[in-house]
């Protein structure tokens, strides 16, 4: 399962580490968001390790989604050494979350 990330974590699990971090921006009510969340997790297992995977639900967290221009979700951001790397909206198949790690490791 994908970590869960919130503001109060955010920094220091996705800003600070030191492996390439995955962060999928949803919400409970987002019928797309459903379709991303089982991919998420799957990469979450297969990158165990070697990559941060995590969530950011947008309802209760708000600051860093603000912070990161996230208007639409889902969203998934891509962090190498706390910057974005990449950005993926809306729902996507997971070879193109998996090449954005792959890229990174």
């Amino acid at each position: 399962m994908a970590l869960e990330i919130t503001d109060a974590n955010f920094e220091e699990t996705v800003l600070k580490s030191d492996k390439p971090v995955v962060v999928d921006f949803w919400a409970a009510w987002c019928g797309p968001c459903r379709m991303v969340g089982p991919i998420i997790d799957e990469i979450s297992t297969e990158y165990e390790g070697k990559a941060v995977v995590g969530k950011v639900d947008v309802d209760a967290n708000q600051d860093f989604a603000s912070k990161y221009g996230v208007r639409n979700i889902p969203t998934v951001l891509v962090f190498q050494n706390g910057e974005v790397v990449e950005r993926q909206v809306g729902v996507a198949p997971k070879k193109s979350y998996t090449d954005a790690i792959d890229k990174l490791l």
